[in-house]
């Protein structure tokens, strides 16, 4: 950890089952730095997707300590939890996209949600859109784009409104390699205005192309990898 750098995230004894079943993740303890960027990996079924659960806010832990920009999340308050969601972008893996909305309209939907007035909203949505490469797609429907145009749009939304923490589920994996190299830059980018950015994927060749990143690793819901804050 860089002195005097916070954890904008903090597990303490993290474990998650869902129903009567065994554990999916078992005694998490580890801290993500504010403002640091980090890969999660792990092997198809290690819970890297109930991990983002938990830190998206989708999912509380069965039990253990979870806090987030200084407060417990654990206990939050039903009412609180749309403020603190908007302070986190995410991109999943089945997209989200709202159906009956164009590209534009989708990725201009956060700006929307956060109040922004029509006058500053369409110049960011057509960079982003320029950015992701969809200028020429800026009114299609979800229906009417690939998979791999879907997740440009997805994750130009998760990122338009430069929230605290990005959560990203696999966002390279529609995509070709110079595509994924332009996303991941476009992490970096928004990593270096102050956000944390949490990527799971199953892709190791990204890893090196992010000289400062720090790689998270589950096996079997456990970490594997000891992490700076952990206790």
């Amino acid at each position: 950890m860089r002195p005097g750098a916070a954890n904008i995230v903090q597990f303490e004894n993290v474990g998650l089952r869902y129903g009567s079943g065994a554990e999916t993740l078992s005694d998490l303890s580890f801290g993500l730095e504010a403002g640091a960027f980090y890969f999660l990996t792990g092997p198809s079924g290690a819970g890297k997707s109930s991990l983002l659960r938990l830190i998206y806010l989708a999912q509380r832990p069965s039990r253990g300590l979870i806090r987030m920009f200084g407060e417990d999340v654990v206990t939050l308050p039903r009412g609180r939890m749309p403020g603190f969601r908007r302070r986190i972008g995410t991109v999943f893996q089945d997209f989200r996209l709202i159906p009956h909305l164009s590209a534009y309209e989708n990725i201009a939907l956060p700006l929307r949600v956060n109040g922004v007035t029509e006058a500053d909203i369409d110049t960011p949505v057509r960079e982003m859109l320029e950015w992701v490469g969809l200028s020429g797609r800026a009114y299609a429907k979800p229906a009417t784009l690939s998979g791999g145009e879907q997740q440009r749009v997805a994750i130009a939304r998760a990122v338009i409104g430069r929230p605290e923490i990005l959560v990203a589920d696999e966002p390279t994996g529609n995509v070709d390699p110079e595509m994924a190299g332009r996303l991941l830059y476009l992490f970096e980018a928004l990593n270096k205005l102050g956000t944390t950015i949490l990527v799971a994927t199953h892709d190791l060749h990204l890893i090196p192309r992010v000289h400062h990143a720090q790689t998270i690793t589950l096996d079997k819901g456990r970490l594997v990898t000891p992490m700076a804050g952990a206790h």
